[in-house]
């Protein structure tokens, strides 16, 4: 949320760690950051979008710019577009994303996202595609899907089949909601960090959205965060480090420096790094750029290329949560501003679970994408139980932040999804399954018509 230096050397490892604790911000200055992708696709045969023609990708990045949005180029390509500190930018396989602005409330990042998919759909019917969020893609192959022509994922696809199984999966057939949040102090940053994570199964369950693969049931509730735990075993799951005593920035920029590197960025172009390492980048030793030694730039893009369940850059991402619907996208922000921005609610879901074991985090993180609300909680309870109570939690969260409306309504009403969600006992996973078993009778096809935008 915070502007990078672009080309200020580092010549150690103080810097790094420097540049990750100038995140911290008086409360006054926090933000959210509201984050979601989704698969655009032919309303007349229901087929992924391609990159070029009268109704691909690049129509409708350029369709957008009528309400103002600027074009990004790489080369001769428009990759993203950016307005106000917002971007749509895309995902290897033209998953569709907003990159929210950061925004002081959720009335004004849910505004945000209501205005862009409005856009969306108007760009999206002149072209005759539309726009679906859910978690994996419920039909499409991999190779059905046309590879978007942003330089840096040419790296990535190559390198990511030697490290896991999954990882193409990741790239080209998933969807996520995520939000971006501040804190204010490095001890603030290591309790919002370990509620994230031992939290972060909570949210999987409640979005769990995505158990469809190639037409088919695929025995998930939430692929999407099991593709997680065979992509890159360097790069992803729950970081136990961060619940050791001593944790901090220095230790987390520790971990990324032992992350093995993707690409350097150098005059408009894509180096290719991959498997190599910053540490060695720091002495001026990086194969791929003999003698020279990074930027802060080079830092922020390395960090750019962890995925854990919870990711720290200048400010923490929230990174559990399948796409979904219009209705649940602001739910996902809601959910972790009411948890972690108000300092009595944060404290209390410390208390909720710092006695959880490094294996009980684990366990849950394993079992949730396939048991959803089933999944037992260390105390016994379902996860059903346990849900219902942490959404309370958020819900005095918000509402002791009485950030309100122009009709006086508080942020409590974006909640108001998910209190759906756990009343009814089901996750969304489990709805569509119930649509598939019975009126869909054994089709997923209908999933484009009924929950498109």
């Amino acid at each position: 949320m915070t502007a990078v230096p672009k080309s200020v050397l580092v010549s150690d490892k103080a810097q790094l760690v420097s540049y990750l604790e100038a995140g911290s911000k008086p409360v006054d200055a926090w933000r959210i950051g509201t984050e979601h992708e989704k698969f655009g696709y032919r309303t007349s045969d229901l087929k992924s979008l391609p990159y070029d023609g009268p109704d691909g990708i690049r129509a409708m990045l350029d369709g957008l710019t009528r309400f103002g949005w600027q074009p990004v180029m790489e080369g001769d390509h428009v990759i993203a577009l950016t307005m106000n500190g917002a971007s749509v930018s895309l995902e290897p396989g033209g998953q569709f994303e907003l990159s929210g602005a950061p925004l002081k409330t959720l009335h004004e990042t849910c505004d945000e996202v209501n205005i862009h998919l409005n856009q969306v759909k108007e760009v999206a019917g002149d072209l005759g595609v539309a726009f679906l969020g859910l978690g994996f893609q419920p039909v499409w192959r991999r190779e059905d899907i046309p590879i978007m022509p942003k330089q840096r994922y040419n790296i990535m696809r190559a390198y990511m089949p030697t490290r896991g199984s999954l990882g193409l999966d990741m790239m080209l057939r998933s969807c996520t909601v995520q939000v971006n949040l501040d804190h204010r102090s490095e001890a603030d940053m290591v309790k919002k960090m370990r509620v994230g994570l031992a939290l972060q199964p909570v949210a999987t369950a409640l979005f769990s959205n995505s158990p469809f693969t190639e037409g088919k049931p695929n025995g998930y509730l939430s692929y999407r965060s099991h593709l997680w735990t065979d992509t890159d075993p360097d790069r992803c799951g729950m970081l136990p480090f961060v619940f050791d005593d001593g944790f901090g920035f220095e230790a987390y920029a520790d971990f990324a420096l032992d992350v093995p590197m993707y690409f350097v960025y150098r005059d408009g172009k894509y180096i290719d790094a991959s498997g190599q390492s910053f540490r060695d980048f720091l002495a001026g030793q990086l194969p791929a750029l003999p003698g020279e030694i990074p930027t802060l730039k080079d830092w922020d893009d390395h960090l750019t290329t962890i995925f854990p369940e919870v990711r720290l850059k200048r400010f923490i991402e929230m990174r559990g949560a399948d796409g979904g619907p219009w209705n649940r996208l602001c739910a996902l922000p809601a959910l972790w501003v009411g948890l972690t921005y108000d300092g009595a609610v944060l404290d209390a879901a410390w208390d909720l679970v710092k006695d959880w074991s490094e294996a009980d985090r684990g366990r849950m993180r394993d079992t949730v994408p396939r048991l959803g609300f089933k999944t037992e909680m260390p105390d016994g309870r379902s996860m059903l139980e346990f849900a219902t109570e942490v959404l309370t939690m958020a819900r005095a969260g918000l509402r002791g932040r009485a950030a309100l409306d122009r009709s006086g309504n508080d942020e409590t009403g974006f909640l108001v999804a998910l209190k759906e969600i756990v009343d009814k006992g089901q996750t969304p996973a489990e709805e569509l399954l119930d649509l598939y078993h019975g009126r869909w009778q054994g089709s997923v096809e209908p999933v484009f018509e009924e929950f498109h935008y």
